[in-house]
C-alpha cells in the first residue's frame, strides 16, 4: 500500500511513500522509478531508500490538471499506481530559476530574478538553535540565495563535528585536531569509519528540510555537492560511491523547485578528481534531474571552462587581488552566460585576505558587479568571542554590507526585466542600460564607486523627458532632481559611492 496526497500545487513537491524490500543494502540492491503524466508533460524519475523499510518517488508538477503515477522496480514485487491533482501555485511561488535573455535569470513563471546571494557553508550542520537563528537573520535580510554544503566542513574556523553525517559509520576522534595542525588532515581517511555506501538517511532528511525552509522563505539553495575541505574521505571516495552519491542526492533533492547544483566548491583543490570525474557527475545530473535544475561549478584558481553546454551560469571566484565586478565585461563576452559572482572576499576582520575587506568595499563590488550586468555574493567572517562566522555556522551578521543590500535589492527589484548591461560611459564611471526587450532611453544607470565628481552632464537626445535621480549607495538616500530633457546637468556631493538613476519620465 503506498501514501500520497489527493493534490500538489504546481511547482510543488509531490510525493509517493511505500514499502520496500530492506535486507541485504537497500542503497545498492534495488532500483525504483516513478513515471507521472499529465496532459502536458511525463517525466520519469528515481526513488530513494529513505530507512526502516520505507522508499519514496518526488515529482515536480510543472503544469495544473490531473496526473496519474506508476512506481516500479526491483525493490517491491508490487507496482504502486495512483492519481492526483495539481492546482494553481500559491503566492509566493514562482517555479524554479531559469536563465533569461542569456545573461539574466527569471522564475518559470516570467517573474524576473536579481539574485543577491550569500555563503554560508555548513549552516544547516549546527546546532538547532543556531540554525533557526540562521533562518531568522535570512527573513530579515535581501539574500534570495544561499551556497551551502551537503558535506560537512574541515577548515579554519570550523574543526568541531557536525550535527550528523552522510554515511553509516563513525568519524575520527577531532580531539586531536588543533589549528596548527588541521591541513595535514585535509582528504584523509584514517581514524574514520564510514560506509560510503549506506546513507544515513536522518542527515539528508535533515538537509531537504532546511531546504524546504529557505524555499518557504523566497531563498534559492544553492547545494555545494561536492568540496576538498575533508578530513572523513568524502572528497576521495571511488567513482563508484560518487556516482552513487550524485543519483541519491538527486533523487532526493530535485523535486525542490528552489536547487541549484553546484558541482564543487573550488574543484582545482580535490587531490585525485579529473576534468573527467566532473564531467561524469555533469553527465549524470543532466540524465537524471528531470527539471533542468541551475548547474555551475566553482573554482579557487583556475575557472572551469564555463562555456561547457551542461554549465547554466559562471559560478566565479575572483582571480586578481584587487578586481573581481571590474572584469565581469569580458566574462560575459567570453562565455556568453549570467555571471555570478559567488565570492568577491568577505567582509570580515580575520588573518586571510579573503575574508578582511570592509563593507564598503564589499558594498562597492556589489554595485559594480549589477551595473557590469553579472550578480553579486556576500560573505562575512568577523572574529567574535563565540568563534561563530556567518560564512561557515550562519548565526547573525554582524557587518555593514547587509543593510546596504537591502537598499540595492530594491533598486534591483526596480529594474526592467531582464536586467542591466554594461555600455559605453565615461572612464571613470560604470554605465549600465537595460539588457534588451525595453526601448530605447528608458532606463540608465551610472555608479561612481570611489571617484567623487560634483557634477555630471549626460545628453541622450533633445526631445525625451528623464527623471534623474542621486543615489547614495552608502547612506541610502534616494534624491529626486526632477525632469530634464536635452542637456542634463547634475550637480553631486563630491563624497564616494554616489549613483545617478536616470528614467524616461512617466
Amino acid at each position: 500500500m503506498c501514501k500520497y496526497q489527493e493534490s500538489v500545487e504546481k511547482w510543488g513537491i509531490f510525493e509517493v511513500e511505500m514499502p520496500g524490500k530492506s535486507d541485504g543494502n537497500p542503497f545498492t540492491d534495488y532500483t525504483i522509478q516513478g513515471t507521472f503524466c499529465g496532459k502536458e508533460e511525463t517525466k520519469t524519475v528515481d526513488g530513494f531508500y529513505d530507512g526502516d523499510g520505507i522508499y519514496r518517488v518526488r515529482f515536480m508538477p510543472s503544469f495544473t490538471g490531473d496526473y496519474t503515477f506508476t512506481v516500479q522496480g526491483s525493490f517491491s514485487d508490487e507496482v504502486f499506481t495512483g492519481k492526483f491533482q495539481v492546482t494553481e501555485p500559491s503566492e509566493g511561488n514562482h517555479g524554479p530559476v531559469r536563465v533569461s535573455y542569456t545573461y539574466h535569470f527569471a522564475y518559470e513563471d516570467g517573474t524576473p530574478y536579481y539574485s543577491i546571494g550569500t555563503t554560508c557553508y555548513v549552516w544547516e550542520l549546527q546546532s538547532e538553535e543556531l540554525q533557526e537563528k540562521t533562518l531568522e537573520t535570512l527573513k530579515e535580510n535581501a539574500f534570495n540565495k544561499i551556497r551551502f554544503c551537503i558535506f560537512p566542513k574541515h577548515y579554519v574556523y570550523n574543526f568541531h563535528d557536525p550535527i550528523s553525517f552522510p554515511y553509516e559509520g563513525t568519524p575520527m576522534d577531532c580531539s586531536v585536531l588543533t589549528r596548527e595542525n588541521f591541513m595535514q588532515y585535509t582528504g584523509r581517511k584514517e581514524g574514520n569509519d564510514f560506509d560510503y555506501t549506506r546513507f544515513n538517511v536522518k542527515h539528508f532528511q535533515h538537509i531537504e528540510k532546511r531546504v524546504k525552509d529557505l524555499m518557504e522563505l523566497g531563498i534559492e539553495a544553492d547545494l555545494i555537492v561536492m568540496h576538498p575541505y575533508d578530513r572523513w574521505g568524502f572528497s576521495q571516495m571511488s567513482k563508484e560511491c560518487d556516482d552513487l552519491y550524485w543519483k541519491y542526492v538527486i533523487a532526493r533533492l530535485s523535486a525542490y523547485r528552489n536547487v541549484w547544483w553546484s558541482l564543487a566548491n573550488e574543484y582545482d583543490l580535490f587531490p585525485t578528481k579529473t576534468t573527467e570525474d566532473w564531467e561524469r557527475y555533469a553527465r549524470i545530473i543532466c540524465e537524471k534531474d528531470a527539471y533542468s535544475h541551475l548547474r555551475s561549478i566553482h573554482n579557487c584558481g583556475p575557472f572551469y571552462d564555463h562555456s561547457r553546454p551542461w554549465i547554466t551560469h559562471c559560478s566565479i571566484q575572483r582571480q586578481d587581488l584587487y578586481k573581481s565586478a571590474e572584469l565581469v565585461n569580458e566574462w560575459r563576452e567570453r562565455y556568453r552566460k549570467p555571471v555570478v559572482l559567488d565570492e568577491i572576499a568577505y567582509e570580515g576582520n580575520i588573518e586571510h585576505g579573503w575574508g578582511n575587506i570592509s563593507g564598503q568595499e564589499l558594498t562597492r563590488r556589489f554595485w559594480e558587479a549589477f551595473c557590469r550586468g553579472a550578480y553579486p555574493g556576500h560573505g562575512e567572517t568577523y572574529m567574535n568571542e563565540d568563534g561563530i562566522l556567518w560564512w561557515s555556522h550562519g548565526g547573525t551578521l554582524h557587518g555593514e554590507s547587509p543593510e546596504r543590500f537591502k537598499f540595492l535589492k530594491k533598486i534591483m527589484d526596480e529594474t526592467p526585466e531582464p536586467g542591466l548591461r554594461p555600455m559605453q560611459g565615461m572612464w571613470d564611471e560604470v554605465a549600465a542600460t537595460v539588457d534588451t526587450m525595453v526601448p530605447v532611453h528608458a532606463y540608465y544607470l551610472f555608479y561612481y564607486s570611489f571617484m567623487r565628481p560634483s557634477f555630471r552632464e549626460y545628453y541622450f537626445d533633445d526631445t525625451t523627458e528623464f527623471t534623474v535621480e542621486v543615489i547614495d549607495t552608502w547612506n541610502m538616500t534616494i534624491e529626486n532632481r526632477g525632469t530634464f530633457k536635452g542637456r542634463i546637468h547634475v550637480d553631486l556631493p563630491g563624497r564616494e559611492y554616489m549613483a545617478v538613476r536616470i528614467r524616461k519620465a512617466e
